[in-house]
């Protein structure tokens, strides 16, 4: 089908283009033979035209890793006919940082023969400062047209539409100072110097000529810098931030966790009594229902998550917490764009490994890796969630603002990330050191977050770690229910089949104060962190099937589970426990199947370890 490229430099606002000309017709794509995330879409207006959205990238000449992957496809896709169009995004606002990428983009195009139009965002940006820069003019030098829009507000977009859906000729060259001094093929191909210099002379050149006074607008970011990044205040405000983020996933999630588990109750209640067959009702009530059930109701707190972490990277401030977090997280070893990767890694591991490669430093982006099987990921928030609710009371403080159960959720994650950070800083003691690249972090500008795209992608967000995770729990709580209900139809689950392999790994868990249904169940988390609840949910089910559906938190609590062995389990799933797909896309990025199974083998003797210790202490405590 053919498409049109959109490509651009970071923070110029070309996600948010995207979402505006593809409304809700957009997916992901993994294209062969490079693994990086594509948005791909259908324009609304032209449904017969697709929009592939390309990471955001500085230059063509690539520096991390990330970069690499991102240009050597987009030099690939160049060459497909099938590429009608390319979009190359500027932000209107900071002119000359985009337009040395855009120069690139024109030339590359150039050479094969691609139209190519520049579109300069953030128009009413520049609008509500009475500012505004001179498009014709630039479009003349360029040799492509320059259209001023706002992704935002969608002023502009027709122009966009209009210029894609046409036969647009491609521009030929009229930069007549670079060309003097070097031919369009080798602006591109030749490594570095005057090629880059040429090229960032004539970005300055232009931006200078056209584009609006920089002053006016890095006033207002100036003075928000001085409170964000300040020294008094800024490791304080960063430190609120991140409990606020926390604290929301129970309090603003609870009314619809509350309702999803209302809704599963009723809907099992109304549908069980017209399922014929004692077995068939046993398998509705007690895998469905009791397991995917129990997975379900936390959904909610991961659409939370993700909303709240885009409102932070939206806004602009997720690249000041980086630069925050930069001199602690140097002496671990680190550098502050692990930040990013780390934070990314609260939501799942696997983006949160594709995101270090754009740390430039080998040795820190090794280390980071070590530390993100350690963050605490949206995966293993059901399991925290469950434990907090079974042991930590529900009460409030400060009018509600503030909650015990968010502040443990907190402490959860805190854990996680000093234990990523420990692992990482002895590593890096022990190890032959090498010589770390200086960190730079471009400060995108503050703006108000773009709400309704940001709730768009939580909400895809949500529907993937269902539709992923589904099928796995679906898969394992039928084996599950299986092999727990036969062969005396669930009258008896320790004599069962799976009673029996219980029995042999119950050794490896007795000495945190866990039975074989536990074990069970971690040992099912292999495959997916969130498995655990559901396997849990299906046994408890089996148990009290005479019950019907009954809340896994109130099953739990009906066992008598000691809040040592409650404990003993958040330690453990905060260390161990790497689900199946992480330890192969950590293998596949690392080069090496060695360094990743060298890991789960590490992480899993040091989760015991510290899940023994928690549970000893705690016992000899309360």
């Amino acid at each position: 089908m053919p498409s049109v490229l959109l490509v651009g430099t970071p923070n110029s606002g070309k996600t948010a283009l995207f979402n505006r000309l593809t409304g809700l017709n957009q997916r992901v794509a993994n294209y062969p033979g490079i693994t990086v995330d594509l948005s791909v879409g259908r324009f609304a207006s032209i449904p017969e035209l697709d929009l592939v959205d390309f990471p955001g990238t500085y230059s063509l000449r690539p520096i991390s890793e990330e970069e690499r992957v991102a240009v050597a496809h987009f030099d690939h896709s160049l060459a497909d006919p099938e590429v009608v169009h390319v979009v190359c995004v500027v932000d209107a606002t900071r002119l000359e940082k985009s337009l040395f990428f855009c120069l690139q983009v024109i030339r590359a195009c150039q050479r094969q023969r691609r139209a190519v139009t520049v579109v300069a965002n953030m128009g009413d940006i520049l609008r509500r400062h009475g500012l505004r820069i001179d498009a014709q003019g630039l479009s003349s030098e360029l040799g492509v047209p320059v259209l001023v829009v706002s992704a935002r507000t969608g002023e502009g977009l027709d122009g966009v539409i209009e210029r894609v859906s046409g036969d647009a000729p491609v521009s030929e060259p009229t930069l007549s100072q670079l060309n003097e001094d070097a031919e369009p093929d080798q602006l591109i191909a030749s490594e570095g110097g005057d090629a880059d210099s040429a090229l960032y002379e004539e970005a300055h050149r232009l931006a200078e000529r056209y584009g609006a006074p920089a002053d006016v607008l890095l006033q207002t970011q100036s003075q928000l810098d001085r409170f964000f990044l300040g020294s008094a205040t800024g490791g304080m405000t960063f430190a609120l931030i991140m409990l606020i983020l926390f604290q929301s996933i129970f309090t603003w999630s609870a009314p619809a966790m509350d309702a999803v588990e209302s809704g599963v109750a009723a809907l099992g209640g109304w549908l069980l009594p017209y399922i014929p067959g004692d077995v068939l009702r046993d398998f509705v009530a007690d895998a469905v229902f009791s397991g995917i059930g129990a997975f379900l109701v936390f959904v909610p707190q991961i659409f939370v998550l993700t909303f709240v972490i885009g409102l932070l990277e939206d806004s602009g401030y997720l690249a000041r917490a980086a630069l925050i977090c930069h001199k602690p997280l140097r002496f671990f070893g680190l550098s502050g764009k692990s930040f990013i990767p780390m934070l990314s890694g609260v939501a799942c591991a696997i983006p949160a490994i594709y995101a270090a490669r754009s740390i430039e430093s080998p040795r820190a982006r090794a280390l980071t890796y070590l530390a993100i099987p350690l963050m605490p990921c949206s995966a293993r928030l059901p399991v925290y969630t469950l434990l907090i609710a079974i042991f930590i009371p529900r009460e409030t403080l400060f009018g509600g603002l503030v909650g015990w159960q968010g502040i443990t959720l907190f402490g959860i994650y805190v854990f996680g990330m000093l234990a990523g950070l420990t692992v990482a800083g002895l590593v890096n003691r022990f190890t032959p050191s090498q010589e770390q690249m200086p960190f730079m972090m471009e400060m995108p500008a503050y703006r108000f977050p773009a709400l309704v795209p940001i709730a768009r992608k939580s909400v895809q967000r949500a529907q993937h770690f269902v539709t992923k995770a589904g099928l796995v729990i679906l898969s394992v709580t039928i084996v599950v229910w299986t092999l727990g209900y036969f062969p005396n139809q669930g009258a008896d689950l320790g004599a069962s089949w799976l009673g029996t392999l219980g029995q042999w790994i119950e050794p490896l868990f007795q000495p945190l104060g866990l039975d074989w249904r536990y074990g069970v169940a971690i040992v099912s988390a292999f495959l997916a962190r969130e498995v655990f609840v559901g396997t849990l949910g299906t046994i408890m089910g089996i148990e009290g099937a005479e019950e019907n559906i009954v809340p896994l938190v109130e099953q739990v609590q009906a066992s008598a589970l000691p809040i040592g062995s409650g404990l003993a389990l958040m330690v453990f799933f905060a260390i161990a426990l790497q689900c199946v797909s992480t330890v192969a896309i950590l293998a596949k990025e690392a080069q090496s199947w060695r360094i990743a199974i060298n890991m789960v083998i590490a992480y899993l003797l040091l989760a015991w370890l510290a899940a023994w210790v928690t549970f000893q202490v705690t016992t000899a405590l309360v």
